[in-house]
């Protein structure tokens, strides 16, 4: 009986020796299929089979050893390309197609990526894509403010972009005893326009304020001149004509802008 054991367990023992060293070939062969880059101080990581999808380009040229590439300080190859643009360049090779969030803006820069890493089959996605957006008309954008000068009836900003709208109520928070409470939703007309009717400092020491700033005490002016600022960071054109017997273009009763 005591044969019958010991050689069970030795058969155990070996069955978990031998699963062992395989675990450890595959984790081997694992790791040796993958690749870490870091592209502008991103770091992304892949397998080799990915980077080699396209064949006569810098990333299966780096696989292969065809070209010589820097390493970091921890190993890792390094390539001086921006790495942000840099998912939407392993993504492609991941999927065969190039698929970009809504709103990209980038194609000039992604195309210079394309180029730099050789992939032909990117750029010629990348220029069909810009050609596309190019042919298809865009909405104008209209931005008003308007300031008849009087607190009763206040400023008022409308745009038929409820994003730029709320990038403003983002901007400007109410402060009651020293804490935020978001935008005020009374001077919220609806999602395409903004009505501030008073300038807010009641007895119980409320007032509206920048946000990142809450020193700063608004007046109607001020969020004027934030309204006008923010539109012209956000690429608005002014198309009032100012008048010079108004001062500065705070002072305008009315001002238009496109986009």
């Amino acid at each position: 009986m005591e044969r019958k054991i010991n050689r069970r367990e030795k058969e155990k023992e070996y069955e978990g020796k031998h699963n062992s060293l395989e675990d450890t070939d595959q984790g081997k062969n694992c790791k040796s299929t993958l690749m870490t880059l870091n592209v502008g101080g991103y770091l992304y990581i892949t397998q080799k089979q990915t980077l080699t999808k396209y064949p006569d380009t810098f990333l299966e040229g780096i696989v292969n050893g065809k070209i010589l590439c820097p390493f970091d300080a921890d190993g890792h190859y390094f390539i001086d390309r921006d790495g942000l643009l840099f998912r939407h360049v392993l993504n492609f090779l991941r999927n065969g197609e190039l698929l970009l969030p809504e709103g990209f803006r980038e194609n000039q820069l992604l195309a210079q990526e394309a180029e730099f890493f050789q992939l032909k089959a990117l750029a010629e996605e990348v220029k069909s894509r810009w050609e596309k957006e190019q042919l298809t008309p865009r909405e104008t954008t209209f931005l008003e403010i308007t300031d008849n000068h009087d607190r009763s009836q206040g400023l008022r900003i409308f745009c038929n972009a409820p994003d730029f709208i709320s990038k403003i109520k983002s901007r400007i928070v109410l402060v009651s005893k020293s804490r935020l409470d978001g935008f005020p939703e009374e001077f919220s007309i609806s999602s395409n326009i903004i009505q501030f009717k008073y300038f807010i400092k009641s007895e119980n020491g409320t007032r509206l304020v920048l946000k990142e700033d809450n020193t700063f005490v608004c007046t109607l002016e001020t969020l004027k001149f934030e309204a006008i600022m923010m539109a012209l960071k956000c690429g608005f054109r002014l198309l009032t004509s100012l008048d010079c017997s108004k001062g500065s273009i705070v002072h305008s009763d009315a001002l238009h802008f496109i986009k």
